[in-house]
């Protein structure tokens, strides 16, 4: 599969492990779930463009890089919102922007209820959140409004993903590079991945 990107980092591979055991309670699922963001953050940012500034050490003056480009995290409501804040320990000016879909259970298709972007783009790079890209419904709606609000350049970035919904963002988003922990086997007939972890919305905030 082109432009996707699965993590082989041992690390994640540890946490992501125990992320998917129904043993771990969720405080340290909501601790997991931040520590695999920011490492997958790490690699999906590595082509982000810097620029060079001059920078004074205690021994001389060299020339540094910081970088050109603003970010948005986008989480989707409410699984995307345990993501933010370990990219935010590596990105703390990184802006975030909030986009709620629900999946109708008859239909599985997304269902948009809240928007608050504003009318122009103030980031040039959108990161989207989201736990789980199973149907890929919910994310490629998600792309589809930054799309239209007038950023160029998106990611996405998620813990574990199904074929069907990585499918799916390629044939409506083939420009979007997918990151993810992991890519699992299907979806059952609910529409949840297998073997995944269950809901990681419910496992976050405890309300299974």
């Amino acid at each position: 599969m082109t432009n996707v990107y699965e993590s082989h980092h041992p690390l994640v591979l540890h946490k992501l492990s125990r992320l998917r055991d129904i043993k771990t309670d969720p405080k340290k699922f909501r601790e997991l779930v931040q520590e695999i963001a920011a490492l997958l953050a790490y690699e999906a940012t590595a082509d982000l463009a810097v620029t060079q500034r001059e920078v004074v050490t205690p021994m001389a003056t060299m020339t540094g890089y910081e970088l050109r480009e603003k970010i948005g995290l986008v989480p989707i409501l409410r699984a995307g919102l345990g993501m933010v804040e370990g990219i935010w320990e590596l990105m703390p000016s990184a802006e975030v922007w909030h986009i709620g879909l629900y999946r109708d259970e008859k239909t599985l298709r997304p269902v948009e209820y809240y928007n608050k972007l504003p009318l122009e783009p103030t980031v040039s790079v959108c990161l989207v959140l989201d736990p789980m890209l199973a149907t890929g419904g919910s994310a490629t709606a998600t792309v589809s409004v930054l799309k239209r609000w007038g950023v160029k350049k998106i990611k996405f970035v998620g813990l574990i993903g199904a074929p069907e919904g990585i499918a799916q963002m390629q044939k409506e988003h083939p420009d979007v590079p997918i990151h993810l922990a992991a890519i699992d086997d299907h979806l059952n007939e609910k529409g949840y991945i297998v073997p995944g972890l269950g809901d990681a919305g419910d496992r976050q905030f405890g309300t299974g």
